[in-house]
């Protein structure tokens, strides 16, 4: 079983990876809080049907009672409402400063159930046990829990470690064509930014059974580690090189309604529009841009702006996004593959012709 230390200094913890993992959650949770008697296990309305009860009934093998809270599935339930909602079905079931959240989902319930987590009684302990690419490879490690606002995405949220990652390959056998293919916007991010040698690997995965998968998923799990651990709380600008095609991609994710396109889809037009960029302003070669673009083809990922996308709405998300540093923008480019920098020398005459050139198929 591949297993992948996060070494953070103050809250370390293991992603373990290897099919049938789902069924070890209690032991795994026993383990950890050796008193515990309850948790609550949050998923959504697609994944629970499939994997609760699994997990629930692993749980209660190990004398732990577990809260089944459902939200609806898609992005619009990373909300004020559902975070209200998560929180006040736990205080009523009794649950306090001695429980622990159980996060059973893709990357919606994983941010959602971890922010609910880190402020529950002012933050009690959460398990991630992803089953979508995007939620096995990037957004259950890390820490990083939050919401969106019509404003933007992930604006209001906190860093909350977990404290154990279950990662179990063998539940992407139900995922959607579709879900499946926009998680690989993440794995292509990764390998674009730190790298390059997996590109062959991912392009082989688009033909392997999804359960045999483990080593691609430690693969990314390990870079994801490393750049956590040297910065924990994007304060030295490191963890920022995970950005890479987030800048324009969390905008037009906003601009197209949450729900409408899929984060890694998304994020499959930012990285065609980061690459653009490098090409101009850090010296890529555009056969290293094709080797990218071709990849996300493979995986279906859009390469073309949708029409009813304004360059103006673009601008306005992109003004509130994090990732804005006293006025300036933070972008990350690529002066060859595997090798990110984060850049502030692009200018809005730069964004400008990045969205235009997304409004050209390849």
């Amino acid at each position: 079983m591949p297993v992948v230390p996060v070494p953070l200094p103050h809250s370390p913890y293991e992603v373990r990876i290897a099919p049938g993992l789902l069924g070890s959650v209690g032991a795994e949770a026993r383990a950890l809080f050796p008193g515990c008697r309850a948790c609550a296990l949050v998923t959504d309305s697609k994944v629970g049907p499939l994997y609760a009860e699994t997990v629930s009934r692993s749980l209660k093998d190990c004398g732990i009672e577990p809260i089944v809270i459902t939200v609806p599935a898609g992005e619009p339930s990373k909300c004020f409402a559902e975070i209200e909602a998560i929180s006040r079905q736990m205080i009523r079931a009794g649950l306090g400063r001695q429980a622990f959240l159980v996060a059973l989902g893709g990357g919606v319930v994983g941010d959602l159930a971890g922010f609910a987590a880190s402020i529950f009684f002012r933050g009690i302990p959460c398990l991630q046990i992803p089953t979508t690419v995007v939620s096995l490879v990037d957004s259950s490690v890390g820490g990083k829990t939050g919401i969106n606002t019509p404003e933007g995405k992930n604006l209001i949220g906190a860093f909350h470690q977990p404290r154990l990652v279950l990662a179990d390959p063998a539940v992407l056998d139900t995922l959607p064509e579709r879900e499946f293919n926009e998680g690989f916007a993440e794995i292509i991010k990764h390998a674009a930014i730190r790298d390059a040698a997996m590109l062959p690997d991912i392009r082989e995965a688009a033909a392997a059974p999804r359960g045999s998968l483990s080593l691609l998923i430690a693969r990314n799990v390990a870079i994801k580690a490393a750049i956590v651990t040297e910065d924990e709380f994007e304060t030295r600008g490191l963890r920022a090189l995970l950005n890479f095609g987030h800048t324009l991609g969390h905008a037009i994710e906003a601009c197209a309604g949450y729900g409408e396109l899929f984060h890694g889809e998304a994020i499959s037009l930012g990285m065609r529009a980061a690459l653009f960029l490098s090409e101009r302003l850090t010296g890529l070669s555009p056969g290293e841009s094709a080797q990218i673009l071709d990849l996300l083809r493979l995986f279906k990922l859009p390469l073309a702006l949708p029409e009813d996308i304004t360059e103006n709405g673009i601008f306005e998300k992109m003004g509130r996004d994090k990732k804005f540093e006293q006025g300036a923008i933070r972008f990350v480019l690529l002066s060859k593959l595997g090798e990110a920098h984060v850049s502030k020398n692009v200018t809005a005459g730069d964004i400008t012709d990045a969205i235009s050139h997304l409004r050209h198929p390849v």
